[in-house]
């Protein structure tokens, strides 16, 4: 497809968004794996101009549910309504006569990921914060039943043991020590859940948290899942001293039991298993192996280690 003609297709949609308003410029944001996001700036009645982001979810994500675009807008309605810091739904689009697959428009925020912050214990305890206003929204206040149960999600991966397993990332030991401990009875209340609540789906200004975004992940689970998540990829992008500081922040403002952390954990190294492939280069690589396989030695020893 060519500039022009997908500039055309976005012209046309600011056009069913509001007919009074027109496409000044497109551009794409780069970063993302899971969707293609491209960022729009449009003129309003009055001369008055405004961007907003386009999210069309990729392959895999469409796969899994069909329903993906559908779900993160009525989610981020949802959310607006208990003033969680994130993006605004403006428009959702299931017709496939602009594009192809399903989309949504949202609010573009100023801001941008940060990966070597100033004040790293105030980023910290801002991380730590957020997530566990994620964790308690009322669910009883809010319709989240079209959510996927993350323990659903648990059991289907277990169950689909791939032909070809990542040996160089300890897939194989992984599962077998999950498999083993299964079930591993759930302590804590079903909460929502980000999903992939990461630096890379914070948005910061001014050094402030401003919005977590990409909410396709979403779930109802077990918090120590989003905890687990977040304590791998703040060791990836900070180190250990980060990623326990990080979880004695968040323990700090939650009252729930941390005794199946370490299960988790192994969870969220299964998830991230294929982390090779997204190392910029090969010293790259090496440290997230090296610290990979750190954190999944210390969620095993503490396992092994229980009565």
């Amino acid at each position: 497809m060519t500039e022009f003609n997908t500039n055309e297709k976005f012209a046309q949609l600011v056009q069913r968004i509001d007919p009074r308003s027109k496409l000044l410029r497109v551009w794409e944001l780069k970063g993302g794996i899971s969707a293609q996001v491209t960022a729009l700036e449009i003129e309003q009645p009055g001369g008055q101009t405004k961007k907003m982001l386009v999210r069309q979810h990729g392959t895999v994500d469409l796969k899994q549910n069909p329903q993906i675009a559908a779900d993160e807008f009525r989610l981020l309605q949802l959310l607006q309504s208990v003033s969680l810091a994130t993006p605004a739904p403006y428009y959702l689009d299931l017709s496939g006569e602009i594009f192809v697959t399903p989309f949504i428009v949202i609010e573009y925020i100023e801001g941008k990921t940060e990966f070597a912050p100033a004040n790293r214990g105030d980023f910290l305890l801002q991380l730590a914060t957020h997530l566990a206003r994620i964790h308690r929204v009322d669910g009883s206040q809010l319709d989240l039943s079209f959510l996927p149960q993350q323990e659903k999600r648990v059991a289907a991966k277990l169950r689909e043991r791939p032909a070809q397993i990542a040996e160089s990332s300890d897939e194989g030991s992984i599962r077998d020590a999950l498999e083993a401990a299964r079930p591993f009875f759930q302590r804590n209340t079903s909460v929502l859940l980000h999903g992939d609540f990461w630096p890379g789906n914070i948005v910061w200004r001014d050094g402030q948290l401003v919005a977590v975004i990409d909410w396709e992940d979403a779930a109802i689970g077990d918090p120590l899942a989003d905890l687990a998540n977040s304590r791998l990829e703040t060791l990836w992008a900070f180190g250990v001293e980060a990623m326990q500081d990080l979880t004695y922040q968040y323990q700090s403002l939650s009252a729930i039991d941390f005794a199946q952390l370490p299960y988790w954990d192994l969870w969220a190294a299964l998830r991230s298993a294929s982390f090779a492939t997204w190392a910029t280069d090969a010293i790259a690589a090496q440290s997230m192996r090296e610290k990979f396989h750190w954190f999944v030695t210390q969620a095993r020893d503490q396992m092994e280690s229980r009565p």
